[in-house]
């Protein structure tokens, strides 16, 4: 199966081909070339796991001690006494 070398040096790796290897979008990959003189791609290595969320340091962290009704509490915040009706 052939591709076209672009005039950025780029080529697109046949979908059959990212099938049988597992290349996703980004992943990284290496060209070598083996003893025979042939052109093999292969993986870089696995890709790093996600990190965490940024939120999630904070999830649970808030010592909030509160003994009203959620009703009160945003009265409490917003200020809904205060609003002239």
């Amino acid at each position: 199966m052939a591709t076209t070398v672009t005039v950025k040096g780029q080529v697109t790796i046949p979908k059959r081909i990212r099938d049988a290897k597992g290349f996703k979008p980004g992943s990284k990959v290496v060209f070598d070339i083996n003893d025979a003189g042939e052109t093999v791609i292969r993986p870089a290595g696995r890709p790093a796991p996600p990190g965490p969320i940024r939120l999630d340091r904070v999830i649970g962290s808030a010592q909030i001690k509160w003994g009203g009704t959620t009703d009160e509490y945003m009265e409490l915040i917003r200020g809904y006494s205060d609003d002239p009706r």
